[in-house]
């Protein structure tokens, strides 16, 4: 049986090379690769001004937390953020700051928090519709959490972790029992797999823990792009990626791409495989870096000013 991530590279693969929406500049890969390779990969941290670390259970708890509602980037524009924060860091600082002050939520906890709760917690206006959407969906998503680790693992954050033997694609795997987590769409008559937050919630253990202890996961380069609105849109603008001109006016006037349309998938999908086929021209030239590294690099680079003078595409979803 295919791992987790094989699903997806194959899965993705096939979107990509039936794409009508998207595709890859295939003549501009191999000058990107070099241009990419000109960077230097960035280290990621683990800011501790917006993540918590406390005992290995309960920084296992954070991270489980997070990346169950690590999502709703579509909603951004209208989520009353912290100031200087961006969406992301608004919902993780919040969290943070639960965190400190009283520790995780137990699993009973968070099977019943309603999207008031979320509210409070978010500091989020309940009059405000756009932003209480998102809030019901963090609470379905903790919820899911809540079940998952108190019907599974006897309330053990810890177990989650534990039971996946050190393999990222099996603690991947696990997670996608939660509903938010089934990050699989349909393009014509197949099915395409994307488990973005399934597959960066190890990378994100990996990350608080220096990739020791509960962070150990020797099949960690196994793991693929984490695909959302952010690399897509890197790669548009860098001309790795082309969309058709009405997908390009429809993003550039700021309206939503609808999820599951095959415009969305495909821009998730082809922006993944454009991914792949880059890692492989840069093992290829010697460099050592995986499909996790050059997704980490894109993403800092999406924040320079000329991918932020553009829109990238918004889309409502659970899954980024």
């Amino acid at each position: 049986m295919p791992t987790l991530p094989e699903t997806v590279r194959a899965s993705c693969r096939a979107v990509a090379d039936a794409a009508q929406h998207v595709r890859i500049n295939h003549d501009r890969l191999a000058a990107y690769a070099a241009l990419l390779s000109g960077d230097g990969l960035p280290t990621p941290t683990y800011d501790l001004a917006y993540h918590f670390r406390g005992s290995p259970a309960d920084t296992i708890a954070f991270v489980l937390t997070l990346d169950s509602i690590n999502f709703g980037s579509g909603y951004f524009p209208h989520l009353k953020k912290r100031p200087g924060h961006s969406g992301y860091f608004t919902i993780a600082a919040a969290l943070t700051d639960r965190f400190n002050a009283s520790g995780p939520f137990s699993a009973a906890e968070l099977s019943v928090l309603t999207r008031s709760d979320c509210a409070v917690l978010f500091a989020q206006h309940q009059d405000n519709p756009v932003a209480m959407e998102l809030m019901g969906h963090f609470a379905c998503a903790l919820n899911d959490l809540g079940h998952f680790v108190g019907e599974q693992f006897g309330s053990d954050y810890a177990a989650v972790v534990a039971t996946a033997d050190g393999s990222a694609a099996r603690l991947s795997e696990s997670l996608t029992a939660m509903p938010y987590f089934q990050d699989v769409a349909r393009h014509g008559d197949r099915d395409v797999a994307f488990y973005k937050r399934a597959q960066i919630t190890v990378a994100d253990l990996a990350l608080a823990f220096d990739r020791q202890g509960p962070g150990h996961f020797p099949d960690l380069d196994q793991l693929t792009m984490f695909a959302d609105n952010l690399v897509p849109h890197v790669l548009h603008i860098d001309g790795v990626l082309a969309y058709d001109p009405a997908l390009a006016a429809t993003i550039d006037r700021g309206e939503l791409i609808s999820a599951g349309s095959p415009a969305e998938v495909e821009i998730r999908a082809v922006a993944l495989d454009a991914v792949e086929r880059l890692v492989t021209i840069l093992q290829a030239d010697g460099q050592q870096i995986t499909a996790m590294d050059l997704d980490n690099l894109l993403w800092y680079r999406g924040g320079g000013a000329v991918y932020k003078e553009r829109p990238r595409h918004r889309t409502r979803t659970v899954f980024y």
